[in-house]
């Protein structure tokens, strides 16, 4: 008689933003690959590299509550005046200021309205880890600067601790 195994569902899901096409904007999916590379994660935590298509993922949480993780982090490439090419840090989509919500994944505005609403309707803590660009290409430019490729080690550093405070 076969027993069926039940796959435990995420309660952890990191998803890296980002197109990797276009120079620094490919700081998300680099991350979700340092990640990735370690192995060392339990089944309950989903790395995945969404590139653009975050708000597909998004949607269907709104859709399915039930299928929502309990932590939802999202690694970006963000362009904020006050900060220095490949600073790391952790926000939540409450404390965006209002003048940039444009400015994550590739400008879709929806996206920060969608982790908001996936907050307050599913319950789910979200964290966007984020690093400051030094540059997005206006035509096609594979490849981080220096200042992202170090920022991508400190982001995976960032995740790492974010999930032990939560575990």
């Amino acid at each position: 008689m076969h027993k069926s195994h039940k796959v435990a569902s995420p309660t952890v899901s990191i998803f890296g933003c980002g197109n990797i096409l276009i120079g620094d904007d490919g700081f998300g999916p680099a991350v979700i690959e340092e990640l990735q590379s370690c192995n060392d994660f339990p089944e309950t935590v989903l790395l995945e590299d969404v590139g653009t298509g975050i708000r597909e993922y998004l949607f269907d949480f709104l859709l399915a509550p039930d299928l929502a993780p309990k932590t939802l982090i999202i690694l970006d490439a963000v362009d904020f005046q006050d900060r220095i090419p490949g600073e790391v840090f952790t926000i939540t989509p409450g404390t965006i200021p209002t003048e940039k919500i444009h400015d994550f994944s590739l400008h879709q505005f929806p996206t920060v309205n969608l982790l908001q609403e996936i907050a307050e309707h599913t319950g789910a803590s979200v964290h966007i880890v984020a690093a400051q660009v030094e540059h997005i290409p206006d035509v096609i430019a594979p490849g981080l600067t220096p200042s992202m490729q170090k920022a991508v080690k400190e982001a995976s550093r960032h995740v790492r601790e974010l999930l032990s405070t939560l575990c």
